[in-house]
């Protein structure tokens, strides 16, 4: 064994580290704590695992028999952290079970039945409300449309190619098959053909809704989440008017002191297209080096949604003259919405339904 590796590799240092990770594994008193043991002792800068890179330098026997002694402390430590990540949650469940224990009969004895709070309304549901009313108040209708969508509307018709990569399973929930011909919509793009569909120009929708994708639930992701979809059809609009719109619409959702920029996109049922950023609310566009900012990550700005000018492909397919009629659209997340407007940094807390959580917003009403 060279002298580089042989004080990472040797028995002693292995044993060693197994052993503190063991350690701090067992004296971990809750979930937090042992996510950081979990970087610590399995993570890819942990001490096993820079050991576990330099046995490519070893030959042979000797090669063979490190390997084996690193593996083997590695699976100690996974099991043991997979132990006690299930103490740490049963005991977190027992707690908040007796910290939530309520005695009913003393409640009713007491005929103090509404002295502790019976619900609130989620904030998604009254901050789609809150938009609807922006929109109604400058001449926009609600429109809506289905959930499981026909994958015409939810692709074809918006010019999406048939070898496009959100067609495929990996990114797109089929109710069967991919010859099914029926999705859970993945965006609330689809009621725009709807609503060209069954309406004649001038046309002014807006379409909050649930969308699916096939994405992983974690802090800033959802499998199942909300946008809303604006669109207007008209003659003689530009990006001048759907930038004016957008405008407005930040306003409301932020005060008057935010700035929104168009930056060049591309989306296959928009040309132009655009993403729609806000400038940061947190370091209003300052953010350094020495001043950081977690929430733009220094960039000045923070993407909102997606916008542009409706392709002309998309309104000859709804039968509207293209040379006659023009139109904008544009689609905004409304979780991302709601953490923007009131600092919410962890999707888990919208998709939980925790009263604790919702009760802070109120009935809004």
């Amino acid at each position: 064994m060279s002298d580089i590796n042989s004080t990472a590799l040797s028995h002693e240092s292995i044993a060693t580290a197994l052993a503190k990770a063991l350690s701090e594994i067992e004296s971990a008193k809750n979930l937090d704590e042992l996510k950081t043991v979990r970087i610590n002792h399995a993570g890819d800068k942990s001490e096993i695992a820079l050991a576990n890179r330099t046995i490519g330098s070893l030959q042979g026997a000797e090669k063979a028999e490190v390997g084996k002694r690193i593996g083997e402390a590695r699976n100690q430590i996974r099991i043991a952290l997979d132990q006690r990540t299930d103490e740490l949650q049963s005991e977190r469940e027992e707690s908040i079970l007796i910290e939530e224990k309520v005695d009913v009969t003393q409640v009713l004895a007491s005929g103090r039945r509404n002295s502790q709070a019976v619900g609130a309304r989620h904030p998604l549901t009254t901050i789609a409300e809150h938009i609807s009313d922006v929109f109604i108040a400058m001449g926009y209708e609600v429109a809506e449309g289905p959930e499981a969508e026909a994958e015409w509307f939810n692709f074809d018709a918006l010019n999406i190619s048939e070898d496009h990569p959100s067609r495929s399973s990996t990114d797109t929930f089929y109710l069967e098959s991919l010859d099914s011909g029926v999705v859970l919509r993945t965006q609330t793009s689809p009621v725009q053909m709807r609503a060209m569909l069954e309406s004649k120009p001038p046309i002014y929708v807006i379409a909050p809704g649930k969308v699916f994708r096939t994405d992983e639930l974690d802090a800033t992701h959802t499998p199942v989440f909300h946008q809303v979809e604006g669109l207007a059809v008209d003659k003689n609009l530009t990006m001048s008017d759907l930038k004016g719109t957008l405008d407005h619409f930040a306003k409301s959702m932020f005060g008057p002191g935010i700035e929104t920029r168009f930056r060049p996109s591309f989306f296959p049922f928009t040309e132009p297209s655009a993403e729609l950023d806000l400038k940061c609310f947190v370091c209003k566009g300052k953010s350094n080096k020495k001043n950081n900012c977690k929430t733009c990550r220094n960039e000045g700005w923070i993407e909102w949604g997606g916008c542009g000018m409706v392709n002309p492909n998309v309104l000859e397919t709804a039968g509207i003259d293209s040379t006659k009629f023009s139109g904008f659209a544009f689609g905004i997340g409304l979780e991302r919405t709601l953490m923007f407007r009131y600092g919410i940094t962890d999707m888990h807390d919208l998709v939980e339904a925790d009263i604790r959580f919702t009760s802070r917003f109120g009935l809004g009403i």
